[in-house]
């Protein structure tokens, strides 16, 4: 009898590669006049994971429009404030309700 890990077929982790690694495969590409696809094969990537590197590398040289990984990691920043503060304020609200309810008793 198999078990459920053997039914399911492996799925290959997402893993994430540091950040240098990323802009050493994007300045291979950029800089050394090769294609997304033959430096993924070389280094055993997907090539579409290497075009989006060379992309936000661009974009990161000022060659391209775009958002530049500072600006990315800021405004990720901000909606994660954003989130937390708006979930205080709704259960800060739920408290006053609450408490108002609790005080016309």
């Amino acid at each position: 009898m198999a078990t459920i890990m053997e039914e399911q077929p492996q799925r290959r982790r997402r893993g994430r590669y540091p950040e240098q690694f990323r802009r050493d495969a994007a300045a291979l590409v950029i800089d050394g006049h090769r294609t997304a696809a033959d430096v993924a094969r070389e280094l055993g990537l997907c090539a579409q994971t290497v075009g989006n590197w060379v992309r936000q590398e661009r974009i990161d040289r000022g060659e391209r429009e775009g958002l530049t990984s500072e600006e990315r990691a800021e405004l990720s920043a901000l909606r994660r404030e954003n989130r937390r503060l708006a979930s205080e304020r709704d259960l800060l609200k739920k408290a006053m309700a609450f408490w108002v309810q609790e005080s016309t008793r």
